[in-house]
């Protein structure tokens, strides 16, 4: 059964269809939540769940994981928004991870340049690592960015530009060493590359 099959039997009732579906998707939304949350399960659940009650709206012009990103960054927003409330500080345009006081989860990084580039990340605004982490990490593409986030592709652009610049920026500041930060731009692609492969249940197996 394909992914759209899937979810239509499991919002009828069969839960080994959502069961399917949760293992062929958890990797992807585990990824996008363990950077910007110390305790990711609640809203990975809540994810899943939502993506059920949303499931009319699913009419398969989109790939379902496209779908199912757009709702987890629907939860993260909302999360964001109560944590906005307890301390006061502003928006998710101008305020970052570390600003909310929100810290991440376990992480597995290999290498130094792995810890600066996701310490950088998150000191940028919350929209910024967002546009950053669906493009490079999840490897969305400018036009399903710009559907996804409900945004002019112009706007993706710019946001994308200004992300890498001010990342560059804050592993700058964060580089223990000029070569450190050298280091670390020039084989970016890679580390990101290396992320995006690494599989949040194998490292989990290995921690235990």
């Amino acid at each position: 059964m394909d992914d759209a099959e899937l979810l239509r039997a499991w919002r009828e009732g069969d839960r080994g269809a959502g069961e399917e579906l949760f293992e062929r998707h958890y990797a992807t939304v585990e990824r996008f939540f363990r950077n910007k949350v110390s305790e990711p399960d609640d809203l990975i659940q809540h994810t899943f769940l939502a993506c059920v009650e949303a499931a009319p709206r699913f009419r398969g012009d989109s790939q379902f994981r496209t779908f199912l990103l757009g709702i987890a960054i629907n939860v993260l927003r909302a999360h964001y928004r109560q944590l906005q409330k307890q301390r006061g500080v502003g928006s998710l345009h101008s305020s970052s991870v570390a600003d909310l006081g929100a810290t991440p989860s376990r992480i597995v990084a290999g290498h130094e340049e792995e810890r600066l580039l996701l310490a950088a990340l998150r000191r940028l605004p919350v929209e910024l690592q967002l546009v950053l982490e669906l493009r490079y990490w999840d490897g969305l593409k400018h036009e399903e960015l710009a559907e996804l986030l409900e945004l002019p592709r112009s706007t993706v652009n710019t946001r994308l530009r200004r992300g890498r610049e001010l990342l560059e920026q804050h592993m700058g500041e964060l580089a223990s060493s000029p070569q450190m930060l050298h280091s670390t731009i020039t084989r970016l692609d890679d580390w990101v590359e290396e992320q995006r492969r690494r599989s949040p249940l194998s490292a989990r197996g290995e921690e235990g």
